[in-house]
């Protein structure tokens, strides 16, 4: 069933957005290196399957297999080449699913990092930035995306741009950043920051809020540290730390211990509550 972020958020109810890809891929047999993303075409039941799974379990938005669905991941797969085409193909195959729900459901197309460094410290520029993440908004907005999903950001200078690419595709946006154990993101940014970097853009977002990290807890810590924002709020928390159990990764957290962060989530003031890696 057709719906936007905006009216949802309308209905003052707390969301329910969705959980793990990357981590329910490598269950389902994704191997190590392997782009998600090539799932969208080469396994899209799977895909199909786990936003299905989501949405039996409630989920009122669930996001694309397009974490790193841009050319500077892609082109270290020899794929910078197909990135409008994965970015429209993951939208439609959310879509389909969203569609056919009994009740509204949100197709976020997930924006992630770049992985590159912007200069001086790298060769990314500003403008390059904001042209690789058009084209894969483009594709988003084409295949169904109802918003755009721009995650796991570090450098306020990176989601800025994503920010700025969704303003010119025509979309409502929303950004979340990963903070670690001292309270910052990697580039040094509080949460506290988030909102302000992004004042003066002619769009703000519906939403700003944390996501990955270091567990449910330092996630929490970090939501907290924006309340008072004008904007809706998103905890999107990783299920504990990842511990090596031989070859395999294990999550230390819990359904119990998530089921716990979720209640706790809503008294900090999350609008939209979901997991992340892990879960």
């Amino acid at each position: 069933m057709r719906t936007s972020l905006s009216d949802l958020l309308a209905t003052g109810k707390v969301l329910l957005a969705d959980g793990a890809t990357g981590t329910n891929y490598f269950a389902a047999g994704l191997s190590s290196g392997e782009p998600p993303e090539f799932w969208i075409t080469e396994r899209p039941e799977e895909v199909i399957g786990l936003h299905q799974r989501f949405v039996d379990a409630g989920a009122d938005i669930i996001l694309t297999d397009t974490f790193g669905c841009n050319a500077q991941r892609l082109k270290l797969h020899k794929a910078e080449a197909r990135v409008y085409e994965l970015a429209k193909a993951a939208a439609e195959l959310a879509r389909s699913v969203a569609d056919a729900a009994a009740r509204p459901v949100v197709v976020a197309g997930s924006v992630g990092p770049t992985g590159e460094l912007f200069e001086p410290l790298g060769a990314l520029t500003h403008e390059m930035a904001v042209s690789s993440f058009r084209e894969e908004i483009r594709g988003l907005s084409d295949g169904g995306a109802d918003v755009v999903w721009i995650e796991t950001m570090s450098a306020p200078e990176e989601f800025r741009a994503a920010a700025e690419a969704a303003i010119a595709e025509g979309m409502p946006y929303t950004v979340t950043c990963s903070f670690d154990t001292a309270g910052r993101t990697m580039m040094g940014m509080k949460p506290s920051q988030l909102a302000a970097t992004l004042a003066d853009l002619p769009q703000q977002p519906l939403a700003i809020g944390a996501n990955c990290g270091v567990g449910a807890s330092d996630t929490l810590v970090s939501v907290m540290a924006m309340d008072g924002s004008e904007h809706a709020l998103v905890s999107k928390a990783n299920c504990g730390m990842p511990q090596f159990h031989g070859t395999e990764i294990v999550y230390s957290g819990t359904p119990e211990l998530m089921a716990a962060y979720a209640g706790l989530a809503i008294d900090a003031g999350a609008r939209i509550i979901g997991g992340c890696c892990g879960t």
